[in-house]
């Protein structure tokens, strides 16, 4: 079938196989091109199918020469519908690993059920016996707790108090005026139990139960702070309660890998097109100033350059995990360059002076579409998207 791009509301409902394809290998040959690394020898990514985990998987097994185990959730192609773009990422991940001879191994489940976990654990002990990093990259709306059974569905929403502005569409071009109503308090503890630290906690500690993790194991988990002006909708609604309790499961972690040498860390990373930043107000414009002020400044980063230097210049720097740098709260910074006061104050003013008839001219528009479309797949050099293809 011939596979066209399908975009609802900020949301694309499919991908294509080939293009997807071809993304992962740029990434790889990126990676590759930078050398290698004394890193993990066996990591495991929970989330390892697109974005920051996806490139995770990518630095760990390209970049360090590490075996990988792969755990997400997503939908295969049938005979008439395309997959997800992650089915089709894992697909060629796999094939690219096995061309060199590494171990890959994938899951693809629910990562916050425990029968996924104890599959995981199960494939660990039998083929590679432990595993020296952990990283926890999902980016689920949903969760069912695995002792109560309830689901909990997370919300995007500011706390205390209606959220308004107007805003852009970068998609559409198009002027937003959004109104967003606080979230109430079970709202508030739904978005904590999906997106916090619950569900890292429980797969360190079956982990560490059943024996597989290594001396000296690091488990690392993605966060992000943004700027003051997303501040509302993001650190300091729904979203940043969530992170908080996420970075409070740090010390919980350390008294369980404690005894074994290892450590847990929070990474707080730039803003990036993804699936999720994609439908979260007022994020998209950010996103779109952000990525024109970095480019001309030279300093731009998408997900894959931003895993290679959390390895190269924090969890490898000198050797596997020795005097990793840190923030005053024990959390590994690569929003660095983003946060930089002069990349914030020219974001900031582009911000008071953007509307509907400069905002190709202030802001990155191109670039975060097509950041959008190749997430999924599309829009790549190279791609025949008239040909048929095998979904």
């Amino acid at each position: 079938m011939v596979i066209k791009p399908m975009v609802r509301n900020n949301i694309c409902m499919n991908a294509h196989p080939v293009g997807c394809s071809v993304q992962v290998g740029k990434q790889v040959e990126f990676v590759k091109s930078r050398g290698r690394l004394e890193g993990p020898k066996n990591v495991l990514v929970i989330g390892a199918s697109t974005g920051y985990g996806l490139a995770s998987r990518i630095v760990g097994a390209f970049g360090c020469g590490a075996g990988t185990v792969g755990v997400f959730f997503e939908k295969p192609g049938s005979a008439n519908r395309a997959g997800t773009s992650g089915w089709y990422n894992n697909i060629a991940f796999e094939e690219l690993a096995a061309g060199e001879g590494l171990y890959a191994k994938s899951v693809n489940g629910d990562a916050f059920s425990d029968e996924t976990k104890r599959q995981v654990i199960d494939i660990i002990r039998r083929d590679t016996g432990t595993v020296d990093l952990v990283v926890y990259s999902l980016a689920s709306p949903v969760r069912t707790d695995p002792e109560s059974g309830e689901l909990y569905r997370s919300v995007i929403k500011p706390i205390g108090r209606p959220y308004t502005i107007d805003s852009l569409d970068p998609l559409s071009g198009k002027p937003m005026n959004v109104v967003i109503e606080p979230a109430e308090e079970h709202e508030i503890l739904a978005s904590e139990k999906v997106m916090g630290g619950e569900d890292w906690e429980r797969w360190i500690r079956m982990l560490s139960e059943a024996g597989v993790l290594a001396a000296g194991t690091i488990t690392v988990a993605y966060s992000y702070i943004g700027p003051e002006m997303t501040y509302a909708i993001y650190r300091e609604g729904t979203i940043g309660r969530a992170k908080e309790h996420l970075e409070r499961t740090v010390p919980v972690l350390d008294g369980i890998l404690a005894a074994n040498g290892g450590k847990a860390y929070v990474s707080v990373n730039k803003a990036l097109v993804t699936r999720a930043s994609a439908v979260i107000p007022v994020v998209p414009l950010y996103i779109s100033l952000l990525y024109r002020v970095m480019k001309e400044m030279n300093i731009h980063e998408r997900c894959v350059e931003q895993i290679q230097r959390l390895f190269s210049d924090r969890l490898c720097r000198g050797g596997w995990v020795r005097d990793i740098p840190v923030d005053d709260a024990g959390r590994i910074r690569l929003d660095d360059w983003e946060l930089r006061e002069d990349v914030q104050a020219e974001v900031r003013k582009r911000w008071n002076e953007i509307d509907e008839y400069n905002y190709t001219e202030l802001a990155d528009i191109d670039g975060f579409k097509e950041d959008f479309m190749q997430f999924h797949g599309f829009e790549i050099d190279g791609v025949d998207y008239d040909m048929d293809v095998e979904p």
